[in-house]
Parts: structure tokens; sequence; C-alpha cells
């Protein structure tokens, strides 16, 4: 029984022995360094930049006419071909005629008939003029040989009767003269409103520039100031181009405009390499509460006619030029809970976050007033990898995602 028992000591002793090395806890190795983080970087350079306001404008015409009839006929030609080029007078519309060649015949014929009643009325004035000066004379003779006993009195009041009668006749010449003289005058005018009319018939182009849509065609009865114009016509020589910029910049807009011409250049937005250069030529004088925005207006000599009237334009207004800029590309800033910032690369290989006051933009590129040196490197792209003291490893933009953190 003794033996039992000490054997049974024996071996729970061996097996802890056997165990003790399994155990033990393994040793722990030393984790090597993260791997750098690849990114791209460039390099904050000094430069002399414009200063510039860019914005989104539309093109409007310079000058928009909506041609009309001024007259009531039928249209029996039209002279131009939609959509063209017409030059000032050219001529546009025919209305018929006729009807106005036969008014003014009338209205000459009115005015021969009112010129021969003038002169009719003139001689039957001077005839009475005469009448009454020589029934005048009598009638103070008549009067002096009534005073002397030689004439009856009776004759005497019958040649001042006379007299007095022939006065009267004389004022109804010289009223009948003057009217014959008023219709005169009238009927003249009746023969220019026709002689106007008579123009009116030819409708020509008041100013120069594209016609757009027929909208009557020949054939068709026009009225006087209808609603529906014959056909619109916009100068696109020169051309406006309408934009709006934040009212924050209306002051340095103001202070440039005064000291010289502001330069606008404009592209288009479906071939960015097409661009026109003109000048700014309208600050308007009220700021929109709703949106915060000043409408400024620049206007273009388009001899090319690249601009057309009602399309959309990038717009970029120069306003000054500043020399020795710290300029970064725009995407290495990024923001921040305590503002924006820029991740600097420094000689280890290492980056910083540092806080920068960003100025204008220019072109891809942006101003920094405050924060970065010309000389120092900025990391461009890969930024959401980094944190401060992060190593990195330069690489093109096109490799950063296909490197492996």
């Amino acid at each position: 029984m003794r033996m039992r028992f000490l054997t049974a000591i024996v071996f729970p002793c061996i097996a802890g022995v056997l165990l003790l090395p399994g155990c033990s806890a393994p040793k722990t190795q030393s984790a090597g360094a993260p791997p750098p983080v690849p990114v791209s970087v460039a390099v904050a350079a000094r430069e002399t930049v414009p200063l510039e306001i860019r914005a989104v404008g539309s093109v409007e015409a310079s000058a928009t006419v909506q041609v009309e009839s001024q007259i009531t006929g039928v249209l029996i030609n039209v002279r131009f071909v939609e959509g063209s080029y017409i030059n000032k007078n050219d001529l546009l519309f025919e209305i018929d005629p006729r009807p106005y060649r036969e008014a003014l015949r009338q209205a000459e014929a009115a005015v021969a008939k009112d010129r021969a009643q003038l002169q009719q009325a003139e001689a039957n004035h001077a005839r009475d003029l005469a009448q009454l000066s020589n029934a005048e004379a009598d009638a103070a003779r008549y009067e002096a040989l009534t005073k002397q006993g030689i004439v009856p009195i009776q004759q005497y009041d019958q040649s001042r009767t006379n007299a007095e009668a022939l006065r009267e006749a004389a004022r109804a010449d010289q009223a009948a003269t003057e009217s014959a003289r008023a219709s005169l005058e009238s009927d003249l005018a009746a023969v220019d409103r026709a002689k106007l009319d008579l123009e009116y018939c030819e409708i020509s182009s008041p100013i120069s520039g594209r016609a757009g849509n027929l909208l009557v065609q020949a054939g068709n009865l026009v009225k006087a100031n209808a609603d529906v114009p014959l056909v619109v016509i916009k100068q696109d020589r020169p051309i406006f181009v309408t934009f709006g910029v934040p009212e924050i910049h209306l002051a340095a807009i103001r202070q440039s405009s005064a000291a010289h011409q502001l330069p606008v250049t404009v592209s288009l937005q479906n071939d960015p390499n097409k661009s026109a250069r003109g000048i700014l030529s309208v600050i308007d004088n009220t700021v929109d509460p709703n949106t915060g925005t000043i409408r400024l207006k620049a206007t273009f000599n388009n001899e090319d006619r690249l601009l057309w009237p009602g399309e959309f334009v990038n717009v970029v207004l120069t306003l000054d030029t500043r020399s020795d800029a710290t300029v970064v590309p725009s995407e290495a800033v990024q923001p921040g809970q305590n503002g924006q910032f820029v991740y600097i690369v420094k000689p280890d290989h290492t980056v910083e976050p540092r806080i920068v006051t960003v100025g204008p933009s220019v072109g891809r590129n942006v101003i920094i007033d405050k924060g970065v040196s010309p000389g120092e490197t900025v990391v461009t792209d890969g930024q959401l990898r980094l944190f401060p003291g992060a190593r990195i490893q330069a690489v093109p933009a096109s490799q950063i995602d296909s490197k492996s953190l």
C-alpha cells in the first residue's frame, strides 16, 4: 500500500517538470518601423502672379432689335436669309405699296385743290380790299359835300353803308384765305404722311447683326405694331459678357478700375483653348441682397465672332499683378479644425502640418500669404494617410493609389 502512494506522487511531479517548458511565455520580437507613405510633393515657388477673380458669365448681344411693321399690308417679299449676318440699312421686307401709292396720289390731289382755293380766296380778298378803299374814299367825299349842303344826307349814308359792307366782305375773304391756307397745311401733312407710309413699305435693318428665325412668312397680312415681330436681330460686334462676383471683391474692383482699365478674359466651356480678351465696362450700382453678388459687364470686340449670345463662358477678371508671391498647388491646401493647413516635408523625409493663410487662386495654384516659405516642399496628394511625424516617399501622383501602406 505504501509503494502505490509514492508512485502516485512521483508521476504528477514528473509530469509537472515536463510541462514547465511549454507553459513559459515566448520572447517578444521587436517590431520594425512602418513603411514610408507614398505621396506627391511640390516645391513652393516665388513668382510674380496676376491677381484674378474667376466666375461663370453669360454672353449678351450689345443690341437686340425686334423688327416690326409700322403699317398694315400684305408682306410680298423677304430679302434676307434666316441666320445670316445683316448690315445696317440692308433691305429686309417689302409690303404691298399699291394702297399707299393711291393714298399719296389722293393727298397730292387734295393739296392741288387747296392751293387753287387759296389763290381764289386771296384774289377775292384783294378785290374786296380795292373796292373797300374806293368806297371809303367816296364816303369821305360825300361826307364833305353833305356838310356843305351840296349832296343830300341820304346819298352820304348810302356810300357809308356800301363801305361798311365791303369792309365786312374783306374780313370774310380774309377768313376764307386763312381757312384755305389751313386746309393746305393739313393736306401737305397728309402728303408727308402718305410718303412716309410708302417708305414704310420697305423695311430695312436698323443695326448690323445676325438675323434670327423668320417669324412671318411672305404672303401674310402684317399689322402695324403687332405683338409678333417679323424677325429679331442681335448685334454681336461688339458683344457683352455679364457675370457676378462676391461682394467682398467690390472694393478691390472699384479701386483697380479707377486706376486703369481691367482686362477680362473669357474661354468657352466646351473648348477652354478658345478664348477672347476684353475690358470691364460696367459695375452695377446695386449688390444683389439675395445672392450677395455684384453684377459686372465686360465688352469684347468679337471680331472673329467667337462669342455667341446666350452661351455660358468661363470668366477671368484680372485686378493687378503681385510680385514675390509664394505659390503652391491648390491641392496642397487642406481644411482642418484650426483652419487651412499644408503638410511640410522636413529634411528627414517626415512631415509636419502647418497652418497657412491662403490668398487668391492663380490658375491651378494658390498664393500662400503666411505659413510657407519659397523653397519648402509641400505634399500635394496622399494627405489622408499622413499624420505628424509620418515618414513619406515621394512618388508620381499616378502611383499613389497603387502603393501599399
